[in-house]
């Protein structure tokens, strides 16, 4: 795992709490050609919310803070 993945995972592992409040949870998939991975899980697979959690949520707090990310997306579990 190379820097800007711990740095990733790192925020990921910050922002779990509040997902897991409201039954929730992100996991990290992979970084690719400045694309987060993740796929969210619990309540929030299929939560109407989810687009604005993953975009103004996880996705804002990435590109502030990672040098490199450009964008996050949500891998469904059977497209893994």
């Amino acid at each position: 795992m190379n820097e800007t993945e711990k740095q990733i995972v790192e925020i990921l592992e910050k922002l779990r709490p509040y997902l897991q409040r409201d039954g929730g949870d992100v996991e990290y998939v992979k970084f690719e050609d400045g694309i987060v991975y993740v796929q969210m899980l619990g309540a929030c697979v299929g939560c109407a919310s989810m687009d604005s959690t993953l975009k103004d949520g996880i996705e804002q707090i990435l590109l502030e803070e990672v040098p490199g990310v450009i964008g996050v997306e949500n891998v469904d579990e059977y497209l893994m």
